[in-house]
């Protein structure tokens, strides 16, 4: 199973910083802890430079990563914020027929709304759920 990691880089960030990504490392270890035949996707360890990408280097990794979204067989989504990016994920997933999982507060937003499968309300739920064998089985696993 492939499960690809969407979440908040910049958020709404003015400047040309990364917000942390602590959140990514914690749900591709519990996945791959619980679950051995995991294939985790996470763009931001394939793409770790990619806020210094020149304009077409940057639309080039933007839709390369719009095509791993759209192939994996799950999507899980860290939104403890809007996200542009993490919202065009979800749409390109939920259009290719993925499940989607969102870890939100924002449970009312449209796109969480339209798109997730699930909705965790912070992380920790979401941890718990994969430790549990929740997640695959809320997922039709």
């Amino acid at each position: 199973m492939q499960i690809y990691i969407a979440g908040v880089m910049q958020g709404s960030r003015e400047d040309h910083l990364v917000n942390t990504q602590d959140y990514r490392p914690m749900i591709a270890d519990a996945l791959e802890k619980k679950y051995a035949n995991v294939t985790v996707i996470d763009p931001f360890a394939l793409y770790p430079e990619s806020f210094n990408y020149d304009i077409n280097q940057a639309r080039k990794t933007f839709e390369d990563e719009m095509v791993l979204a759209a192939e994996a067989d799950m999507l899980i989504a860290y939104l403890p914020e809007a996200s542009m990016g993490t919202a065009i994920e979800m749409w390109v997933a939920h259009k290719a027929g993925k499940r989607i999982v969102a870890v939100t507060p924002l449970a009312h937003n449209w796109v969480v709304r339209l798109t997730a499968d699930e909705v965790f309300p912070d992380l920790q739920s979401l941890l718990s759920a994969i430790d549990d064998g929740r997640l695959v089985r809320l997922m039709g696993g």
